[in-house]
């Protein structure tokens, strides 16, 4: 299992060197615009960011605005996804309006949520908010429907009620998956985050970065900041994962490892 996973990683390195060594190139025989920086040239920059103050408070910046929206939503979205699951009428009720809000793009509500807060980090909170909660949400629902039915039933036999059967088995039930809803949600945070302060850069943040260094004619920093946020991602997904499944492993063996 081990060799497996070096394995994988190591042809997942080998992949990115080779798009970088074609972009590289690419920008050697003039494939691309001038004005693009060569992709040395842009690795060379992703290199020299962190030993900078200013850069290092943008992406702390960034990422208090993701962990807090995402806390928030796991709050939010576990609790209302154990309502919907467990109580019919609300769930009949709540799906039409969930499945309306879900499809909208974070994206293109980022003027409403600039309008209505004086913030732009308590706008980029509420969007990430938004955003994470419906994976929570619905991995929470689709968690709910793998509960066995006849431990529900053993636990209302000895008296226990609706709230108990709740949290004492349809909760742990679910656990694996909102995990997995949580992790999904991990992955789309800084897009938002990026997004928001790519518009509003007032409050700083790695899109903040990218606009003052666009201003600055620095595209070479411009397009080195977001090398770091999808390390950053990646670093989070694969933190997420390991989590996962150490956490739930009885989950991956009841389900032959698919899981």
């Amino acid at each position: 299992m081990i060799e497996h996973r070096l394995g994988r990683a190591a042809l997942g390195v080998l992949g990115i060197a080779a798009f970088a060594a074609l972009a590289e190139l690419a920008g050697r025989i003039g494939l691309v615009p001038d004005v693009v920086p060569h992709m040395s040239a842009v690795l060379a920059a992703a290199a020299e960011l962190p030993l900078e103050p200013q850069f290092r408070a943008d992406v702390l910046a960034t990422l208090a605005a993701c962990a807090s929206g995402l806390a928030i939503a796991v709050a939010v979205a576990v609790p209302a996804g154990l309502l919907l699951g467990t109580v019919p009428f609300v769930e009949r009720s709540v799906r039409p309006l969930v499945e309306f809000l879900r499809p909208i793009p974070s994206v293109s509500l980022i003027p409403v949520a600039m309008f209505l807060f004086a913030q732009s980090q308590d706008a980029k909170t509420a969007l990430v908010v938004y955003t994470c909660t419906w994976p929570v949400l619905i991995n929470t629902l689709y968690g709910l429907t793998d509960v066995d039915p006849l431990a529900k039933d053993t636990l209302r036999s000895f008296g226990f009620g609706p709230v108990a059967v709740a949290l004492r088995v349809s909760l742990p039930s679910a656990a694996p998956f909102i995990a997995t809803g949580i992790r999904i949600a991990v992955s789309v945070t800084l897009i938002v985050a990026v997004s928001v302060e790519l518009l509003a850069p007032g409050d700083g943040g790695i899109g903040a970065f990218q606009s003052l260094a666009g201003s600055a004619n620095r595209l070479d920093r411009m397009l080195a900041a977001p090398l770091w946020a999808g390390l950053i991602g990646l670093a989070a997904n694969l933190l997420f994962t390991a989590a996962e499944r150490r956490v739930f492993r009885w989950h991956r063996a009841r389900t032959g490892g698919t899981a």
